[in-house]
Formats: C-alpha cells, structure tokens, sequence
C-alpha cells in the first residue's frame, strides 16, 4: 500500500512539474515578443533623436524633427506592438491565408485574388501626391528596421506559434503597397449596400413586388431628419442653410427611373443574389457586414457647451476584433514647420501612417460611414472568353494567380474581367451551373454563359491615402474640406469643428452615376443602359457650416431629403439612432466632455417605445403575468442589468422568427436591425396581413395570435436560460460579447483559444441604439458589432478631451495593455487624452529614444535590449 502511494506521489509530482515546466516556457516564450519601452535603441534611417512617450495604457506619444523621422517611427512603434496583426492584414489583402493556414483559405484567397485588392494598391501608390510616397516609405522604413531586430518568438507569439504549426518563414519586407492594400479591406467592411442588393435578388424570386416593397420601406423623412434637413444645388453647387461655395465642376441632374424589371427575370435574379451572398466567404476574416452596422457622431457649437467652444464625439461601429482595429497615438513635431507640419493625435490604423479619426491644435474630425451606392452587379453574357456588350462582343481581361498553399501543391487560378470588373461567379463554378441551367433564362441561345461582374468604386486606383496627411495638417474649414475632397473610398460622413467655434458637415466620396437604373437589383450588362457615366461632382456633395440648430448628428440615416438631383444611395439606416441624439441634443442643458460620454452610452430602445404600449392585454396566467409586469413603467432603457430589456428582446427575436420565417429563405431571415423596426411598425396597422400568417399551420393567425405565441415562447427560453422569476433577468447575461483574436482565437484547440481570447463581457444597449452593441436576431443574442472605439474632443481645452478603446493597445497576449481598456469600454468610462506636452509628461509611464544608427549610447543610459517593462 505505501508503495503504490509512493508511486502516486511521484506521477503526481512529476505531472507537477512537468505543468509547472510547460507553463513556464509558454510565459517565456510569450514574454520574448514583448517590446523594449523605454532607454534607447537604434534604429536605421533616422536623422535625428526621436521620443516615444507611453502613458499608464501604452498610448504612446511620438516627438520629432521632420516628417520622414515621425512616419518611421510610427511605423516601428506599430511593428513593436502590433506586427502580427499588420502581418495578418497583409496576408487578407494579398489573397495569401492559404500559405499560412492551408487548403481552408484557398476560397477566401481566390475571391480575394478575384477582386484584386493588392493590385489596385500597386496601381494607387504612383497616383499619390510625392509627400505621401515619402511618408509611406519613411512608414515602411520603421516597420523594417524593426523586423531587423527580431524573428519569430521574438516577434510574436503567433509567429512563433505558426512556425510549430505550419510555414516558418522570417516575414518579407514592408512596403508602401502593404499599407495601402488595407484600405482596401475597410472599405470591403463599408462597402454599402452590396450584399443588401443580393439581398434584394434572392427575395425577388420568392416575393411579388408588394411584398418585396413591404420588407424594404422607404426612408420615413417625416420622423427622422436627415443629415442636412435643409439644401438645394443651385448653380451647380449644393446650397445649405449656411451658404454655398464656389464650383468648379459641371451638374447634369440625374434621371432615376425605376430599375428595368424586365431585363432581369426573377429565377436568374434569385441565382445572382446567391452568387453574391457567397461574398460573405470575408466575413469570418473581416467581421460581419449588413444592415445594422454604422456609427454614431454628432457635433455642437459653443452655444450649447459649458465652455463656449465645440464638443465633437464619436464612435465608429465595426465587427469586434482582439486587438481592437484602432491603435491610439499621438505624432508631434517638436516645432511646427514645413519640413515637419505635423501635430495630431487620434486613432490609427497599424500597417498605415497617419491618424485617421481625431484633431490637431486647430481641429477635430470624426467619421461615420455614408453608406452610398458604390457598387453594382451585373450579369454578364459570354461565349467563352467574349462578353456580349452594347457594342458587340468583346475579349475578357484574363490573368492567372498561383495561391500557395501550406502543406499541398500550389493552386492556380483564372481571373476573368468584363469592363464592369472582376468575374466574382469564376471562383464559384456551382453558380455558373446555377444560372446556366435555369430554364429560359434571358432567352439567350443555346450555348450562352452567365457571370457576374462586380463594379465598385474601390477597385479603381484613388487618392484617399492623400487625404489622410490632408486632414493631419488641416487647421481650418477650407482645408479641412480641400482633404475632404481627396477622400474617396469608403465614402464617409465627416464631421467637424475649430478651435475658433466653427463646426461643419461634408459627405465627400467617388459616388456614381448611372446612365439609368437605381443600383437596388443586378442588371444585364450587356444593354449597356445601367453603366456608370460619370460621378457626383465633389461641390454638388452635401455639406454643412454652423447650422442654426446649432449641431450636427451623423449616424447613418439619410444624408439629405429626397429632392436632392442625384442619386447618393437608398439604403440608409432608418434613422432611430440619429434622431434619438438629436432629442438628446435638443433637450440637453449647456453640455460638458461628461454629458457627451453619457450620451453616448445612451440604450433608449424606440422599437419598444413603439411595440411595447401596443401589445394586447397580459394574460391572466400568473406565470406569464409575471414576466409582462416588467413593462410596466420601464422607461424603455435596456442597460445590462435590465430585466425588461432582456424580456423585450427575447419577445422580438421570437415575433420576428414567427413572422417571417416561414416565409424567407433562411439565408434572408431578420436581423433585427432598425429595417425590420420600421417594417414591423408599418406591417402592424393591418391585423391580417399576410406575413402574420404561420404557414406550416392550417388555420390563419393574425397579429396578436402571433404576438401571444412570441411573448410566451419568450418567458420560457429566459426562464430556462436565467430564472423563474423574471425580476431576476439580465440583459447582459444573454447580450455578451467574446473578444477573439482575429486568427488563433477560433482554432478549434481550446487551449490556444485560451491563450488569446478574452471575455465574455455583459452588455447593455443593441442593434439600432445609440449604444450600438448590435446582435443578430436569426442567430441569438450574442454581440456582433460595436462601437470599435469612443472618443469625445473638447475643442475648449484638448486635454479635457477623452478616448478609449474597444480591448487595448498591445497586440501581444499577456501583456498588460492587452485587454486593459475593455472593461472600461463596456462600463462607458473614457481615459483622459494626455496633448500638452505638460500632460504627455505628468502620465508618463515608459520613455524610449529611438536613435540615429551608430550613435553612441549618453552616459547612463542602458543598453538596448537589456530590459523588458510589461
């Protein structure tokens, strides 16, 4: 006996340590990537001693002397934090998982490859303005100079970890491409209503043109204001209601006539949307897109602030990702002049130089996405490598792609363009079979072939890069607008404000125009009558300077009223979020930095302001009673601790499952989003209306049958889920969110899951709320979208200003700024935004002086590589 309890204690003992072992060479390996913050290190390419401040959270500070110094250090202090992430990045634009990841990323490579993405960023880069290649090659030249110090483990912990589980390779150089091929990827992300248009040709075989209409209302311009409630073009240039400017380009208002239903019969539609709903092959690598996701940004003019001067806030609305898609950073010359112009501060993209969203010393800006019609489907007509076209029949543009794949033999593949674009239906043969198969189709001959082209904006080489530098050296409303001209794809609302109390709207972007045709359903290509002729001039755009209201909210709704001559887009949000801040605003006393934050996490539910008064009576079950007793009195707020929310929600999740479920294919099944607010509020008057109707049954339900059923299936799923007594229900314990790291995080292996991933964490708010933390009804409760950072610029005092983000700076797991901002994130709390370089120095926590190559260390600093601060 006490023999074979020595020989447990000694498995035991040696499983101990060999635990203890394993746990100590997976700290150390992930500790080695961990970067040097603070003494000295030098770094090829600089002309002169650079300064890195970090405060408490890793937000850096960066001091320099001209502007090739501030771009590669930039790029170095990106690498330092985030490369695995710009390296990831680089692989999704280049069409290049599969090289690392194996034969399950040959699809997504190909549709990438398809598109072109890297190929239009080598087109762009000699387009760009000198200042910018330099800026961008300074950028790579830091990224570069730091890939030279370090390899694998000491890179990343992910690279490391590829090379045990696949290719090893040492990373290739940076290069000004790179950067430029992530544009791309955001706007794929903000790509308007591209699938909404394949939405839109599926349903079109299953609906008639009632229904069809009923699922996709219009714009209801009466309840919810647009962006600019007031403006004409006048002159060839948009008049608002605080003036106009000059013009430089020509107006031909556009003639919009309904699209040309006949030239694209319902079976060859319903194909089509198949096709291009298989473009959601990016959504498990980029995040999801649809109708609910947006962002939320308002402005206000000294009038209704406490100070006296302009408050800008905003908060962009993007798939969760770990780390968060926003690195915060300050870049300051240490004097201000044309050799170095440059002193802002805000969010950045890793693996691109600049800020994007954020201010300088005279202004601040922020984005939301426009939403335009900047893509079409069409329907292409071949024979062989000939594409029929108004003009007779014409070559395919063809080139061949070698995917490397890891572990297999390479794959090639063809891309095939017609002049609308890409052939995005050649990486997916079934479909091809699809439509060539369907009976009469077009009443083409026999033989005939079928493709769809994709025509969209950002496949063309453009200036938005430019823009970027633009508006980090803009200091007034005419430069502001001079870079907003250059900013192309993805069309963004931008918002802005000065430091002399001046605030102002424009919606720039390349936005077509069509010869005919409304862009909603894909098109035969070969009529030539929907081709695009031209695109809005940038002075006929809409835009805005100190409205009387004395604010200006953008969050995706309706840029301006119906009357405008051109054709911007239709497929707005609804309005709901933006007309809830705007009530905000209107009601508000003399704003502070504190009111906007709490505006912010703001979670009014206004589909429940609606449904909620209008259900039938409660039922005198006492259990269901029960749970319909928390809307009594509830001030329609759903926080995460609400009982009411979570009741609410779960009845709409399941009243929209009763409704139209038996009726859409499953691929088309609601979202949730503020479209199916505003289709169940207009579908609610008729109590027989057909969508009520549950069609796997033989009688015929009416509205408030199906309303019964939803609110009873409710109370039993969060009984189930939560508790018997509803007045214990959370809406957080069903609404979370898991933070996932953007590769490793859904291995399949828990216990390299557990290395990366973070969370869940409770949240308040919801789809189609000003605390947009959106979930998709089809699929249950579990948060989908976010807001990707908060940010709140006080133009009275900048270091008053505020910012936070969604997990945190560091790309490296187990580092202490990894996830430390996520929790204040979700508790609706902001950091302090150290500018003056007072307040740089008093929340200092890291300092390190990057140096010119071979310059000898200052007596008493250390040598690089000596320490490691975590």
């Amino acid at each position: 006996m006490r023999r074979a309890v020595r020989i447990v204690l000694f498995v035991g003992l040696a499983l101990t340590v060999v635990v203890a072992g394993l746990v100590a060479y997976v700290t150390w390996t992930v500790r080695r990537s961990f970067p040097e913050l603070d003494g000295q290190l030098s770094v090829p390419g600089l002309a002169a001693e650079v300064d890195v401040v970090r405060d408490e959270h890793g937000v850096p500070t960066v001091y320099a002397d001209t502007s090739g110094d501030l771009f590669l250090a930039q790029g170095f202090v990106h690498a330092q934090d985030r490369f695995w992430e710009m390296d990831f990045r680089r692989h999704v634009t280049s069409g290049r998982l599969a090289e690392w990841f194996g034969p399950d990323q040959v699809e997504t490579d190909a549709f990438i490859r398809t598109m072109g993405w890297r190929r239009v960023a080598q087109a762009e880069l000699p387009l760009l303005a000198p200042q910018t290649r330099r800026n961008l090659q300074s950028y790579a030249d830091g990224v570069n100079a730091y890939l030279d110090q370090r390899t694998g483990a000491t890179l990343s912990f992910e690279h490391w970890l590829l090379g045990v589980v696949g290719p090893g390779d040492a990373p290739e150089e940076w290069t000004p491409v790179d950067s430029l091929a992530w544009l791309k990827a955001m706007a794929w992300d903000l790509r308007g209503n591209m699938q909404t248009e394949a939405e839109r040709a599926r349903l079109s075989a299953v609906l008639d043109e009632t229904q069809l209409a009923e699922l996709y209302p219009p714009y209801p311009y009466e309840r919810n204001a647009p962006i600019v409630p007031a403006g004409q073009v006048r002159d060839e240039v948009f008049v608002a209601s605080g003036g106009r400017t000059s013009a430089d380009s020509p107006l031909t208002p556009l003639d919009r006539p309904a699209e040309d239903a006949a030239g694209t019969p319902a079976a060859a539609a319903a194909a089509i949307g198949a096709a291009a709903g298989r473009m959601g092959v990016l959504d498990a690598v980029l995040g999801p897109a649809g109708s609910g996701i947006g962002s939320n940004s308002w402005v206000v003019g000294g009038d209704r602030t406490a100070s006296g001067a302009p408050i800008l806030a905003n908060d962009p609305h993007l798939a969760p990702s770990l780390p968060s898609i926003w690195y915060q950073m300050n870049l300051r010359c240490r004097e201000v002049t044309p050799a170095c112009p440059y002193d802002v501060g805000g969010f950045t993209f890793s693996g691109f130089p600049g800020v994007i969203i954020g201010h300088t010393s005279q202004i601040a800006w922020g984005f939301t996405n426009l939403g335009p019609d900047v893509s079409d489907l069409y329907v292409e007509r071949l024979r062989g490598d000939l594409v029929d076209t108004a003009d007779g029949r014409r070559p395919l543009e063809i080139r061949t792609e070698t995917i490397e794949v890891a572990g297999e033999d390479p794959v090639t593949i063809t891309v095939r363009s017609s002049e609308h674009g890409p052939l995005i239906s050649d990486p997916e043969p079934a479909f091809v079979e699809d439509v060539s198969t369907t009976p009469g189709l077009l009443g083409a001959p026999a033989g005939t072939e079928y493709a769809v082209a994709l025509r969209w904006t950002a496949l063309d080489p453009g200036t938005t890069a430019d823009a970027v530098f633009a508006l980090d050296t803009a200091t007034t409303w005419r430069e502001f607008r001079q870079a907003a001209s250059l900013f192309e794809v993805p069309a963004q609302n931008m918002i802005y404000a000065d430091a002399d109390g001046n605030i102002g709207y424009q919606a720039p972007g390349r936005i077509p125009v069509r010869a005919s045709g409304d862009g909603r359903l894909p098109v035969p290509g070969w009529s030539g009558q929907f081709d695009w002729t031209g695109e809005v001039p940038f002075e006929a755009l809409p835009f805005e300077l100190n409205p009387e209201r004395g604010y200006i909210v953008t969050a995706n709704q309706a840029v301006v009223g119906p009357d405008y001559p051109y054709l911007l887009g239709d497929d707005w949000a609804y309005g709901y979020r933006a007309q809830r801040i705007a009530d905000l605003l209107e009601s508000a006393d003399l704003l502070d930095v504190a009111a906007v934050q709490g505006m912010q996490m703001d979670s009014r539910n206004p589909n429940a302001e609606f449904l909620v008064p209008r259900l039938p009576p409660a039922s005198t079950d006492p259990f269901q009673a029960a749970a319909r007793a928390l809307f009594d009195d509830w001030d329609y707020d759903q926080p995460a601790d609400s009982a009411a929310g979570a009741y609410f929600n779960g009845f709409w999740r399941y009243l929209l499952a009763l409704t139209f479920h038996d009726q859409l294919p499953e691929a088309d099944w609601p979202d949730g989003g503020d479209r199916w607010f505003e289709v169940v509020r207009l579908i609610w008057a008729d109590e027989s209306a057909d969508w009520w109707d549950d069609l796997s049954t033989p009688v015929r339900e009416q509205r408030d049958d199906i309303v019964a059923t939803a609110l009873v299936d409710a109370r039993t799923e969060l009984t189930n889920r939560l508790a018997k007594d509803p007045r214990r229900w959370e809406w957080g314990r069903l609404h979370q969110l898991e933070l996932e790291h953007q590769t490793f995080g859904a291995s399949g292996v828990a216990v390299i899951e557990q290395l990366f991933n973070r969370g869940p964490l409770e949240l308040g708010g919801g789809g189609a709320l000003v605390d947009a933390t959106a979930w998709n009804a089809a699929d249950g409760y579990d948060v989908v979208w976010v807001p990707s950072m908060r940010m709140v610029v006080d133009l009275a005092d900048l270091d008053g200003s505020t910012w936070v983000n969604l997990t945190g700076q560091s790309g490296h797991p187990y580092d202490r700024t990894y996830t430390d901002q996520a929790e204040l994130w979700r508790d609706g709390e902001q950091l302090g935004w150290a500018w003056s370089q007072q307040a740089v120095e008093t929340t200092a926590r890291n300092r390190l002086t990057l140096v010119p190559d071979g310059l000898a260390l200052r007596q008493g600093d250390r040598p690089a590589g000596t320490t490691c601060t975590t």
